[in-house]
């Protein structure tokens, strides 16, 4: 689904913003909403969101708004009703976390790059 703007922001580079869509959602139980950017927007001016994806969990009950960051040269103005941002809605696992030993395995605590070429 796309996120619309209800506010005008202009996006200096390099300084991120948060920008109000408007939209409240209750995400159910076991779920949750993921923020992504638009590729047009990214593409064409250079505009993401550096936290992407950005969660929204079950729990949220406030406005959905989107930190957009501007990686172009120029400013870049979002206009009330421009479209922002995509959301997904994506099931999850909850998971207990328990405190002990690890268990072996090939990679060991191999770090970024011990896994390939």
């Amino acid at each position: 689904m796309d996120l619309h703007s209800v506010e005008e922001v202009t996006l200096e580079p390099g300084l991120p913003r948060l920008v109000g869509t408007g939209l409240t959602i209750e995400v159910p139980a076991g779920y949750e909403a993921q923020v992504r950017p638009r590729s047009g927007l990214a593409l064409k001016h250079g505009i993401t969101v550096p936290n992407a994806p950005g969660t929204i969990d079950p729990g949220y009950r406030g406005e959905l708004r989107v930190i957009l960051l501007n990686l172009g040269r120029a400013p870049y103005t979002i206009h009330v009703g421009d479209r922002i941002a995509q959301v997904i809605v994506a099931k999850y696992e909850a998971v207990e976390w328990l405190e002990g030993d690890l268990t072996d395995s090939a990679r060991g605590e191999g770090g970024f790059g011990s896994s390939g070429r």
